[in-house]
């Protein structure tokens, strides 16, 4: 019996084919497929290709920064694991040229490196000035050689010099060979101020700089062998915070890209947050598309279904038919799906490919079989309860043509349907927040929508009567006639329109308001160690430059020394970061308001009275310190201690460049601490020598450029943005099917009902003004309620996900009311266009 079955399934499958009644479930499921594994196959390679390209910030995969010498055994334990290393000292230092009454001398920042430097991204250098204003060069090869160096182009007016002279370090006079262009793990530490000159390692002893009074950064970059393995850095990072942590050792910091770069790790982690969207996206229209498929098959395989019964299969031959040829159909779908989901992911690459420095890492298997067994889960979930509905077809449909209620077992498959889908969304998302936040928003949606809908169709019972337009009662009779199939046209229909919407115009909000969390007018400049004395005669200077807005900071040097009067030592924290933080000195400000950037996520503002400090925490650096509100916190500011109680903690935006504090006190409590001033603003290209004027004019001013850095993540956030920009290419695909399955599922009843109605005297003209009046208002009730439910769901992403401000756009709602009756009464012409021009007994005879 199992042959004569399958033989059977293979023939009613082949007949299904070409009468076109599975070509539609098997497009949705290969555009549900194609588009799961596209966002697949390349977030699996991006996440991985961003991540390392974003090592390129660091020049390695890991630091480890010290204030001496590194032990010997570090290094042999690196080598030991088969890695790569670099070494890098930085130190500030004078820079002198010229002789006699010409000679000029500014402070540098000086950087020897060793062999291999940079083990991550690309250092590039130029021996033009404009380009080197530009960052404009070509990729360096090597190091500087022996006694030679390489400058900033901000390094030459000050010391009247060009490409080809001399200058002096120490006891030893080095050729400017090059000029910097790009410096890959510069960073925006303060450490790393003033213009750079860069120099070979072997050359350093030479020069006398360094000594046991100067303050030296020793760096050693680690890297892996192979760009795409990172298990040997995370070994080695273990082994060696055990290491320090048994030898008690101090002053040493190890960077990674998470801790060592939050600017970079805050964009990269919304990267994969808008990446993981898409796939949810992606997984919620399949899931409707698919689901809508299935029920239409059912519905146009109720007669053959009740003709099987009359001939003699029982219920489970019938369902068990259906189920294998949705088998069929299924593997079909996925591995198609696959296939065009891997040639997809080419097409990605190739259009962002002058974004992308380097190769992706390889394709992996595990994407293809994720795509494959989401095809199998989405039939499953949602043309199981379907095909349960087939199986339940009784014998006298035949000559009643009455469709028996759902049995319990198909209703409980539905909730088999969205346990399936809850698991695939949490499955393509890897985040659970992201992921409880969009299926909550979507199955929310699909319960308000089917509310409001029963509401509404409540009401038009009152609103027949309103007209006497003939069109319009017969709309509202149409639309009272099927209820149960009106909701779910409705909700169908806004489900898909809130999935469009929310991928297009909220879509678009929310890449406006990442690229503006990170703008590209955000300051590219710093200026710190600006004197109480100076600070009038700096702000004139930076406003000749043309910058129109210039806030100054107080900042003060200190450490903290108690939390709520006990002492912080050396066993206080057992944390790396906590001891680090604990080690060093804190730059701490004293502002009146809040500013810029900075939201209090916890307690109040201080109030800055007399006799009362208050102090308002950072909240990462708070977590890492174990610090709470209340907590009172001593700190010592050059021979000055200050008690501040914490009143507040802040949240940072560290990817906006602006000047960011851990710790801000208020300003009464800080009249007698020794202060300095600094600033953060945008320069224009016209004032791009303001850093030498100021230099030559106050020679202590340290003036930090950063402009490299918000290149690179600009460059990181466009590369992004453009991946998503064509996986929603999918989405939208899928939301196109959705769609049209909505309106196309009451095609056949419409059918019967307008060839009755033409047979009755309705005339042809009447039943197209029904039919415009019905679409017209279905479209535009889901076209605001999905206009609502995409704009609800955009404010919850951008508040609760992304972090961004947010605010409501009034034409998300007209596009919803004018997309949503578009759709629908294109949809209707298309599918019933037909039916109206021919004869009303050939329609009957057809239906």
């Amino acid at each position: 019996m199992r042959l004569p079955l399958l033989t059977q399934t293979l023939r009613m499958t082949a007949r299904d084919w070409r009468a076109g009644e599975l070509r539609f479930l098997l497009v949705a499921l290969v555009v549900a497929v194609s588009a799961l594994t596209a966002v697949g196959f390349f977030v699996d390679r991006m996440r991985s290709g961003l991540n390392r390209d974003a090592h390129q910030l660091l020049g390695a995969d890991l630091l480890v920064n010290a204030d001496q010498p590194l032990p010997p055994a570090w290094r042999a334990e690196a080598q030991r694991r088969g890695l790569v290393l670099a070494d890098t000292v930085t130190f500030p230092s004078m820079a002198q040229a010229g002789e006699g009454q010409d000679s000029q001398a500014v402070l540098a920042s000086v950087k020897a490196v060793s062999a291999g430097y940079p083990l991550r991204g690309q250092l590039r250098t130029t021996t033009s000035p404009d380009d080197a204003s530009e960052a404009l060069g070509d990729a360096a090869e090597g190091i500087p050689a022996a006694g030679t160096v390489w400058v900033d182009v901000n390094l030459l007016p000050p010391l009247r010099i060009k490409v080809g002279s001399t200058i002096q370090l120490g006891d030893r006079n080095f050729k400017v060979a090059r000029l910097i262009a790009t410096e890959p793990d510069r960073g925006a530490s303060f450490s790393n101020f003033a213009p750079r000159v860069m120099l070979p390692l072997e050359d350093l002893k030479s020069t006398g700089l360094v000594d046991n009074y100067a303050r030296v950064t020793y760096r050693m970059q680690v890297a892996s062998a192979s760009p795409n393995d990172m298990a040997p850095i995370a070994g080695y990072e273990r082994w060696l915070r055990a290491r320090i942590e048994a030898d008690n050792v101090k002053g040493v910091r190890i960077e990674t890209l998470e801790n060592g770069r939050p600017e970079m790790r805050s964009t990269l982690d919304r990267a994969e947050r808008f990446l993981a969207l898409v796939s949810l996206l992606s997984a919620m229209l399949a899931a409707v598309a698919v689901a809508m498929a299935a029920r239409r098959f059912m519905q146009r395989h109720l007669d053959a279904c009740a003709m099987l019964r009359c001939l003699g299969m029982t219920q489970n031959q019938v369902g068990l038919m259906f189920l294998l040829e949705f088998a069929l159909v299924g593997l079909a779908g996925s591995v198609l799906g696959v296939l065009a989901g891997f040639g997809a992911h080419f097409v990605l690459l190739e259009m962002i490919g002058n974004l992308i420095p380097a190769e992706l890492p390889p394709v992996s298997i595990l994407p293809a079989l994720q795509g494959i067994a989401t095809g199998m889960l989405l039939l499953v979930g949602f043309a199981l309860p379907p095909v349960l509905q087939l199986r339940n077809v009784p014998h006298n449909r035949v000559i009643r043509r009455e469709q028996a209620a759902p049995q319990p077992m198909a209703l409980v498959t539905y909730g088999l349907g969205i346990a399936v889908f809850f698991g695939l969304l949490l499955w393509q998302a890897g985040d659970v927040r992201l992921a409880m936040l969009t299926a909550g928003g979507f199955l929310g949606g699909l319960a308000v929508f089917a509310l409001v809908g029963w509401l509404c169709l409540q009401a038009l019972r009152r609103l027949r009567g309103a007209a006497r337009h003939q069109g319009w009662r017969f709309a509202i009779t149409s639309l009272q006639r099927r209820p149960g199939a009106t909701i779910v046209q409705i909700v169908s229909l806004s489900l898909g329109l809130m999935a469009l919407l929310v991928l297009t115009v909220v879509r678009g909000d929310l890449m406006q308001a990442w690229r503006l969390s990170t703008p590209p007018d955000a300051p590219n400049r710093f200026i710190i160690n600006i004197q109480p004395d100076q600070k009038d005669a700096v702000a004139r200077q930076i406003r000749g430059a043309g910058v129109a807005e210039l806030p100054l900071y107080p900042m003060i040097r200190g450490r903290l020394t108690a939390v709520n009067g006990k002492e912080v030592t050396a066993t206080t924290y057992t944390d790396p970061r906590a001891k680090s933080l604990s080690d060093r000195e804190f730059n701490l400000s004293s502002v009146p308001d809040l500013p810029a950037g900075n939201e209090v996520v916890a307690g109040r503002w201080y109030d800055d009275k007399p006799g009362m400090a208050e102090a308002s925490v950072e909240q990462g650096i708070a977590n890492t310190l174990r610090l709470k509100l209340g907590d009172t916190l001593r700190f010592d500011m050059g021979g000055l201690a200050v008690d501040a109680r914490v009143t507040s903690l802040r949240k940072l935006e560290w990817g906006s460049m602006r000047a960011n504090f851990f710790v801000i006190i208020n300003p009464a409590a800080m009249r007698d601490a020794p202060t300095t001033y600094m600033t953060a603003f945008r320069l224009p290209a016209k004032g791009i020598g303001l850093a030498n004027t100021l230099t030559r004019q106050f020679p202590n001013l340290t003036v930090v450029d950063v402009s490299g850095i918000i290149r690179q993540l600009q460059e990181v956030l466009d590369q992004v943005v453009t991946a998503v920009e064509f996986l929603f290419l999918f989405t939208l695909a899928s939301g196109v099917l959705v769609l049209y399955a909505a309106l196309m599922g009451s095609q056949a009843e419409r059918t019967r009902e307008a060839g009755l109605l033409r047979a009755l005297g309705a005339t042809r003209g009447q039943l197209a003004q029904a039919q415009r009046i019905e679409f017209a208002l279905v479209g535009g009730l889901s076209g605001l309620l999905a206009a609502s439910g995409a704009a609800a769901l955009g404010w919850a992403l951008a508040e609760y996900q992304f972090k961004f401000p947010w605010h409501f756009d009034p034409t998300v709602w007209v596009a919803g009311l004018v997309v949503g009756a578009a759709c629908a009464l294109i949809g209707g012409w298309l599918g019933l266009r037909n039916v109206l021009r021919q004869p009303p007994l050939q329609t009957l005879r057809e239906a």
